[in-house]
């Protein structure tokens, strides 16, 4: 966070103070001597967001696939190595790159489209677990607490958060905490997702990637996301706030 002194008005009073606001940079990943992409995000855990952007985007199939990350903090870019035999070697620079929210770039090719895989899983949890863990994870939210300026996400099990980040981006924070698991070499079946941001088509095909069965967020889903999650087996939750829910599919996994 940076600190500014801004004027503040409320009603008729006037006065000059100290506001926090969220840092943002552009990263550049430039992976195997080729440039990407350029990323505006926060410049923490970036290792984990490396790590999830190129999971999420189907650019490696496994941590395997990477030989190594070394970030330049200087001049914000990460350099990647990957793997002899990864997939993504043929594949990385072939992709049709479409812009999200807050201009993050989010990679797809026509084969994500037509070989869209069902979620099958027969992972349960309570509604009233859904609704400690969305309690627990606003609570975690220091920096949008004190900025009001960046989206959270975290990836829980059935009893508590595991991993929780902060991006201004909501895609590049779903991209941390993916990242940081693969770093860890968990697992992601019984997991969930839990996120600040709008549901959109992307954070669903970010989701069907690591085969996660369960989504949540405060917000609301588009159109395209409710079809997406039908279709690919998700169970997708939106406006998850204190007791109260909406489940747009797949909603015998919400007890």
């Amino acid at each position: 966070m940076e600190s500014f002194k801004v004027t503040k008005i409320k009603g008729n009073d006037k006065e000059a103070i100290e506001d926090s606001v969220a840092v943002e940079v552009p990263f550049t990943l430039i992976v195997d001597d080729k440039e990407l992409v350029t990323l505006l995000c926060m410049p923490a855990d970036l290792e984990d967001l490396v790590r999830g952007f190129l999971f999420t985007s189907g650019l490696i199939k496994k941590e395997g696939d990477i030989n190594k990350i070394v970030i330049d903090h200087q001049h914000w870019v990460a350099h990647v190595e990957l793997s002899n035999d990864s997939i993504a070697k043929e594949l990385i620079f072939k992709r049709v790159y479409t812009s999200g929210c807050g201009r993050g770039t989010l990679f797809y090719d026509a084969a994500d489209l037509a070989h869209k895989f069902k979620i099958i899983s027969d992972f349960k949890i309570e509604k009233e677990r859904i609704g400690s863990l969305v309690t627990e994870f606003q609570r975690k939210s220091e920096t949008y607490l004190k900025t009001g300026g960046v989206h959270s996400a975290a990836l829980a099990d059935d009893k508590a958060i595991l991993i929780f980040r902060e991006d201004i981006g909501r895609h590049n924070a779903i991209d941390k905490v993916i990242g940081k698991r693969l770093k860890e070499g968990g697992s992601f079946e019984g997991m969930i997702i839990i996120t600040s941001g709008r549901l959109s088509s992307e954070i669903i095909f970010k989701t069907q990637k690591c085969a996660i069965p369960i989504l949540v967020s405060r917000s609301a889903p588009t159109d395209q996301a409710i079809k997406l999650s039908r279709d690919m087996g998700i169970t997708l939750v939106g406006f998850a706030r204190g007791d109260r829910m909406n489940i747009y599919s797949h909603d015998e996994r919400i007890i």
